[in-house]
Protein backbone atom coordinates (compact mmCIF):
# COMPACT_ATOMS: atom_id res chain seq x y z
CA UNK A 1 0.00 0.00 0.00
CA UNK A 2 3.26 2.43 -0.07
CA UNK A 3 2.17 3.34 -3.75
CA UNK A 4 -1.52 4.91 -2.08
CA UNK A 5 0.41 6.58 0.14
CA UNK A 6 2.66 8.37 -2.45
CA UNK A 7 -0.01 9.19 -5.05
CA UNK A 8 -1.84 10.65 -1.89
CA UNK A 9 1.05 12.47 -1.58
CA UNK A 10 1.07 13.46 -4.65
CA UNK A 11 -2.39 14.22 -4.46
CA UNK A 12 -2.13 16.88 -1.26
CA UNK A 13 0.72 18.60 -2.89
CA UNK A 14 -1.13 19.49 -6.02
CA UNK A 15 -3.83 20.92 -4.04
CA UNK A 16 -1.51 22.82 -2.11
CA UNK A 17 -0.63 24.29 -5.24
CA UNK A 18 -3.47 24.87 -6.31
CA UNK A 19 -4.47 26.85 -2.98
CA UNK A 20 -1.02 28.62 -3.20
CA UNK A 21 -2.30 29.50 -6.58
CA UNK A 22 -5.76 31.17 -5.43
CA UNK A 23 -4.19 33.20 -2.88
CA UNK A 24 -1.64 34.69 -5.80
CA UNK A 25 -5.06 35.12 -8.03
CA UNK A 26 -6.68 36.74 -5.46
CA UNK A 27 -3.93 39.38 -4.92
CA UNK A 28 -3.77 40.10 -8.49
CA UNK A 29 -7.45 40.50 -8.84
CA UNK A 30 -7.77 43.10 -5.45
CA UNK A 31 -4.83 45.05 -6.52
CA UNK A 32 -6.05 45.60 -10.39
CA UNK A 33 -7.29 48.69 -11.31
CA UNK A 34 -10.48 47.17 -12.37
CA UNK A 35 -14.20 48.13 -11.18
CA UNK A 36 -16.06 46.26 -8.76
CA UNK A 37 -18.08 44.00 -10.44
CA UNK A 38 -15.04 42.86 -12.76
CA UNK A 39 -13.26 42.02 -9.33
CA UNK A 40 -16.32 40.36 -8.25
CA UNK A 41 -16.31 38.49 -11.23
CA UNK A 42 -12.42 36.79 -10.77
CA UNK A 43 -12.82 36.80 -7.49
CA UNK A 44 -15.80 34.18 -7.96
CA UNK A 45 -13.95 32.10 -10.13
CA UNK A 46 -10.90 31.97 -7.40
CA UNK A 47 -13.70 30.66 -5.56
CA UNK A 48 -14.52 28.13 -7.37
CA UNK A 49 -10.97 27.16 -7.74
CA UNK A 50 -10.10 27.23 -4.42
CA UNK A 51 -12.77 24.91 -3.98
CA UNK A 52 -11.16 22.18 -6.05
CA UNK A 53 -7.76 22.09 -4.84
CA UNK A 54 -9.56 22.36 -1.28
CA UNK A 55 -10.85 18.69 -2.26
CA UNK A 56 -7.84 17.53 -3.88
CA UNK A 57 -5.80 18.40 -0.99
CA UNK A 58 -8.79 16.64 1.16
CA UNK A 59 -8.57 13.40 -0.78
CA UNK A 60 -4.90 13.23 -1.19
CA UNK A 61 -4.73 13.03 2.82
CA UNK A 62 -6.93 10.32 3.18
CA UNK A 63 -5.70 7.90 0.65
CA UNK A 64 -2.13 9.08 2.33
CA UNK A 65 -3.99 7.84 6.18
CA UNK A 66 -5.60 4.87 4.32
CA UNK A 67 -2.44 3.88 2.81
CA UNK A 68 -0.72 3.85 6.24
CA UNK A 69 -3.82 1.98 7.95
CA UNK A 70 -3.62 -0.80 5.55
CA UNK A 71 0.64 -1.22 5.85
Amino acid sequence: MEILIWIGAGLTLLGVFGLLLCVLLALRAKRSSLGEEAIKSALQKVVALNLGALLLSGLGLMAVVTGIFLS
